[in-house]
């Protein structure tokens, strides 16, 4: 019998289980059981809050203009997808610099730094990543307008790749804290985890990226399908939010 027959959804009975404490050998179990007397509400959650597209966190306009056209470049749209900033990668990026991960919240940060440190020795800056990436990004747009005398966004596409290439390939001097490659490696990476992350952190805009590579995304199980070999999964991907359909 399943267990929606017998009136006892999956959540309620996860929240029905056991907990048992065995810290040492004296320890005796300690059961809560039942629809009463739990730490928590069943069939109750917090979602994570929704991402307002219209409100920046740490980007300029100017600098969002720059970092659409990079996206957009580095995942242009094509027959497959839309373009990297029709996915919302910028929005994407905006957050994790603004965040835990762009102020370096899991890195050391303290000196002393090494002068010419060794690969094995790890990061070396006293600058966080949201700090590497805004100087970066302006070095960058600085070199598209001494050597092409416009901003990078206003540059046609061959010039755009160009550019891009010549970043990826170290032959751009930005500033001293900043690598040009390391400052393409992480503009590269980021980019992508906006493309195929959960749109609950900001990009993968109406799942854009899971459709394309046909990802379900965070479906709770997929029991109804393990035994379906060679079969196409029919249903549209979801998201940590739930399924939206694209408006």
């Amino acid at each position: 019998m399943s267990d929606q027959k017998k009136g006892l959804s999956r959540r309620r009975f996860l929240g029905a289980g056991s907990l048992i404490a065995l810290s040492s050998p004296l320890a005796t179990a300690a059961t809560i059981s039942g629809g009463t007397g739990t730490p928590w509400t069943a069939d109750e959650a917090s979602p994570p809050p929704k991402i307002d597209p219209q409100q920046w966190e740490f980007f300029t306009p100017k600098e969002r203009v720059i970092v659409d056209a990079l996206v957009e470049t580095l995942i242009p749209a094509d027959e497959l997808s839309p373009s990297g900033k029709e996915a919302g990668c910028t929005l994407f990026i905006d957050r994790q610099m603004a965040g835990r991960f762009g102020q370096g919240s899991r890195l050391y940060m303290n000196g002393p730094y090494g002068a010419s440190p060794l690969a094995s020795q790890g990061r070396q800056s006293p600058l966080t990543p949201a700090e590497e990436f805004r100087r970066g990004l302006t070095a960058f747009n600085n070199f598209c307008i001494k050597e092409y005398k416009k901003a990078f966004n206003e540059l046609t596409e061959d010039a755009r790749e160009a550019a891009l290439h010549l970043l990826e390939a170290g032959k751009i001097v930005l500033l001293g804290e900043v690598s040009s490659k390391d400052f393409f490696k992480t503009l590269l990476a980021r980019t992508m985890e906006g493309f195929f992350a959960d749109p609950v952190y900001g990009g993968n805009r109406n799942m854009v990226g899971w459709k394309m590579i046909g990802y379900p995304g965070a479906k709770y199980d997929y029991l109804d399908w393990i035994e379906r070999h060679n079969e196409t999964y029919p249903h549209p991907p979801v998201s940590i939010y739930g399924y939206t359909p694209e408006s």
